[in-house]
């Protein structure tokens, strides 16, 4: 089995991201993820564009899946910011984490949300804490 079927497997389980939402793991790396999101009509606001919070839920499912896939403690988000940076074009939304830094304890990564149309969307950035599985 591939890291990309295990991971596939791990997080099968995290239903509002992969049922409700519809969100894909695309990618897995260390401390690494790329996911993607075939947008449809429940993705939309009352005045037809991308809701934020799918843009968010995007990135949140891309920090868990870079952060605790074949990781030996458990990383949970403790804080989080995105700047909306425009409208998507496309109908495809792609998340894609990249490390800043990790330490003992914490963590901090920033996920870069795009379109299929090579629209940047939205840029977030997470702070998370490493806990000791039990």
């Amino acid at each position: 089995m591939t890291d990309l079927e295990k991971a596939r497997e791990f997080f099968k389980d995290d239903r509002y991201a992969t049922e409700a939402t519809g969100i894909v793991i695309e990618e897995v790396g260390e401390h690494y993820a790329k996911c993607s999101l075939k947008l449809q009509k429940k993705h939309q606001n009352a005045v037809g564009n991308v809701m934020g919070g799918v843009m968010f839920t995007l990135a949140d499912f891309v920090f868990a899946v870079s952060t605790n896939f074949n990781c030996e403690d458990i990383t949970v988000t403790t804080v989080s910011q995105i700047c909306y940076l425009g409208i998507a074009k496309g109908d495809t939304l792609y998340g894609e984490s990249r490390l800043i830094k990790d330490g003992r304890t914490t963590c901090f990564y920033e996920i870069t949300i795009t379109d299929n149309s090579g629209t940047k969307i939205a840029v977030i950035t997470t702070t998370g804490s490493h806990i000791k599985k039990k």
